[in-house]
């Protein structure tokens, strides 16, 4: 759908900072299915977390991510998603090798430009549910890079700047 856009990128690049600050600003946002598998698994004791079961934890995060599109649709205006199918689906074929991004051509498309946040080492912290370093989540942005353009979708680099900033920036490029 056209007015759902995705905010993706490099793990710690400040997405979840900005997708809150667009929520203040009036957007609908979707927080990113990740954190939530994850604070669920480890609340139930599961095994679908990234660094136990990363499969399972992708297939589970593109599952989450469907049911977040449908559950946006009745949503007016901008939705906004801390990630979404395409970055799930890219983990589980890097992982896996299976085709997932394929199909994601022609359906379930988002808006077609896709905000990425850049590495930014000099925020960047690991917390209980993001327990991998710098590198991995470069090498996650680095497979984005290329996942969304080959889906059809333009990137749009976010400026290492300050939320508000980011915010505006986001505005502008849809307007």
């Amino acid at each position: 759908m056209e007015r759902f856009v995705v905010v993706s990128g490099c793990s710690g690049g400040g997405k979840s900072t900005l997708l809150a600050e667009l929520g203040r600003r009036g957007h609908a946002v979707v927080e990113e299915p990740g954190r939530r598998i994850v604070k669920q698994e480890l609340q139930e004791g599961g095994s679908a977390l990234p660094w136990i079961d990363a499969a399972a934890f992708a297939r589970r995060a593109m599952a989450m991510a469907l049911e977040d599109r449908a559950s946006a649709a009745i949503s007016d205006g901008w939705v906004f998603f801390d990630r979404g199918l395409v970055d799930a689906a890219a983990a589980l074929q890097h992982l896996t090798g299976e085709p997932a991004l394929a199909a994601l051509r022609w359906e379930h498309r988002y808006h077609r430009r896709v905000f990425l946040a850049p590495p930014w080492p000099e925020i960047y912290a690991t917390d209980p549910e993001r327990r991998h370093g710098i590198a991995a989540a470069e090498a996650e942005y680095s497979r984005l890079l290329e996942a969304y353009p080959a889906l059809g979708y333009d990137l749009c680099i976010l400026p290492k700047a300050d939320v508000s900033e980011r915010a505006d920036f986001i505005e502008r490029a849809l307007r």
